[in-house]
């Protein structure tokens, strides 16, 4: 179960990712695309690609690095939606790319960014 100081922290999260995208050129399609047993936080384009972000969020770099929350079970359903998107959007030849973005707060209320472009692909 999620407590509501985490989801806060998750939303705080998903949006300095998304600043920081745009800060490097990244033009925000859309957030938080949702369909039945799938979200993306993050659709974003650049240089034509078009970039399918998920973001982590946590207070410490402690105990576990963010990106190893995205499992095997986690990126089947972050490409089965973005499969959607592209066929809803008509986008299907576009190349695109699985990027996390590991977001990392610290006790001054500042925020550690870590984009891990390409973290995994679509097999076969």
């Amino acid at each position: 179960m999620i407590t509501e100081n985490a989801a806060l922290l998750g939303r705080r999260g998903e949006d300095v990712a998304a600043h920081f995208l745009c800060a490097r050129g990244y033009q925000i399609r859309e957030r938080n695309f949702r369909i039945r047993g799938g979200e993306i936080d993050i659709i974003a384009e650049i240089d034509g690609a078009i970039i399918f972000a998920e973001v982590k969020t946590r207070c410490n770099k402690g105990f576990a690095r963010a990106a190893d929350a995205v499992d095997a079970a986690k990126q089947k359903r972050i490409i089965k939606t973005a499969m959607t998107y592209l066929a809803k959007n008509k986008l299907g030849e576009c190349p695109c790319r699985f990027d996390v973005l590991e977001v990392y707060k610290k006790p001054n209320e500042l925020f550690e960014i870590e984009h891990i472009r390409g973290a995994f692909e679509i097999e076969g």
